[in-house]
C-alpha cells in the first residue's frame, strides 16, 4: 500500500506512518481481521500494492498507537499488557494483541483501549463486543486461565463538558464500557464461523469466483427514507422506510422529502471500496434513481 501525503503533514509524523510497528505474527488472520468483512479482507490481499491512503486519515490511529505506548508505562504487577496469543481453529491459526489483562485471584479482566468518538461509547458497537470476546477465548484456550470480565476504556476525542447535562453522553473524557462475556462455546462457535466465512472468501479469491457481498451492517448502511412534511413546516411529522406508506399517508397540503440511503463505510471509510464490485453496482445504480 503506497502512502499519500496530500494535505502536506509534518515529515515526522509521515515517517512514523511509514514504519507501522503492527503486525499479525505467523497467522492466518489477525482477530481484527477475523471479525471483518471477507469481502474487505480478500480486496486488500489480492490488490494491496495498488492501494493507496493518504497520511490524514491516518492520525487518529496514530493518537491510538501512541495512547497504547504511554499506557504501558501505567502497568501495574498484576497487569499483562500487549501480549500477543495464538491458536489453532479449524485448521487456521489465529492471533490477537490484547491490550491489557488485568489477573485477578477469580480471573482474568481484558481490557483494550480505544481512541474513540462519543458516538461510539453512546452506541452498541458489534465489532467491540465481537473483538473483546475472541481475545477471551484466546485467553482461556492458550492461557488455561478464567476471564471474567470484558471491557473497552475510551478515550474520546471529541468530548465536551458542556454536553454532559445529558445523562447518556460521556461523564468524562475516558471512560470504561462493560462488554457482555459470550460462554466458551458461544465463543468458540463464532469464531469457527468466521473462519468458514473467510476460507470460503480465501477459495474465491484464489478461483477468480465472485466474492462473498458484504452485509448492510459490514457497510454501514442507511436506507431510503420517506419523510412526510406540511407545506412550509420546518421538521418532519412522519419518516417512513417504505415509499408506498409515504404515498398513502401524503393528502393535501404536504409533501414527500426523499432521504437518499448512504453506505457510510463504502463512501468515506473502506480502503477497498474502488476496486469492489458490489459497491460500485450500487453506486451507478443510486445515481441512476436520483436522476
Amino acid at each position: 500500500m503506497k502512502l499519500t501525503n496530500k494535505r502536506n503533514l509534518p515529515e515526522t509524523i509521515v515517517n512514523v506512518l511509514k514504519r507501522p510497528q503492527y503486525s499479525k505474527g505467523k497467522a492466518n488472520l489477525s482477530v481484527t481481521e477475523l471479525i471483518n468483512s471477507p469481502r474487505i479482507v480478500q480486496l486488500k490481499r489480492l490488490h494491496w500494492d495498488q492501494l493507496e491512503e493518504d497520511a490524514a486519515s491516518m492520525v487518529w490511529s496514530l493518537f491510538g498507537s501512541a495512547v497504547h505506548n504511554i499506557l504501558q508505562h501505567g502497568k501495574d504487577e498484576h497487569h499483562i499488557v500487549e501480549q500477543r496469543l495464538f491458536a489453532d481453529i479449524e485448521g487456521w491459526t489465529i492471533s490477537g494483541a490484547i491490550d491489557l489483562q488485568i489477573v485477578e485471584e477469580d480471573g482474568v479482566v481484558i481490557a483494550d483501549y480505544k481512541v474513540t468518538s462519543s458516538w461510539a461509547v453512546m452506541n452498541e458497537k458489534a465489532e467491540w463486543v465481537e473483538q473483546l470476546n475472541s481475545y477471551a477465548w484466546l485467553v482461556e484456550k492458550c492461557k488455561r486461565m478464567n476471564v471474567k470480565k470484558l471491557q473497552i476504556i475510551a478515550i474520546i476525542r471529541d468530548w465536551k463538558d458542556r454536553e454532559t447535562k445529558n445523562p447518556d453522553y460521556p461523564q468524562a473524557p475516558i471512560v470504561t464500557v462493560d462488554i457482555p462475556l459470550w460462554d466458551f462455546e458461544t465463543r468458540t462457535q463464532f469464531l469457527k464461523d468466521r473462519v468458514y466465512a473467510h476460507s470460503e472468501a480465501y477459495l474465491d479469491a484464489e478461483l477468480d469466483s465472485p466474492l462473498p457481498p458484504c452485509t448492510p451492517e459490514q457497510m454501514w448502511e442507511r436506507p431510503t427514507t420517506y419523510a412526510l412534511f406540511k407545506e412550509g413546516g420546518k421538521r418532519a411529522k412522519k419518516v417512513f422506510t417504505l415509499k408506498e406508506e409515504a404515498d398513502e399517508a401524503l393528502t393535501d397540503g404536504h409533501y414527500i422529502e426523499t432521504r437518499q440511503g448512504t453506505r457510510v463505510r463504502c463512501e468515506s471509510f473502506c480502503p477497498v471500496s474502488g476496486l469492489c464490485d458490489q459497491y460500485q453496482e450500487w453506486k451507478n445504480a443510486n445515481a441512476q434513481t436520483v436522476e
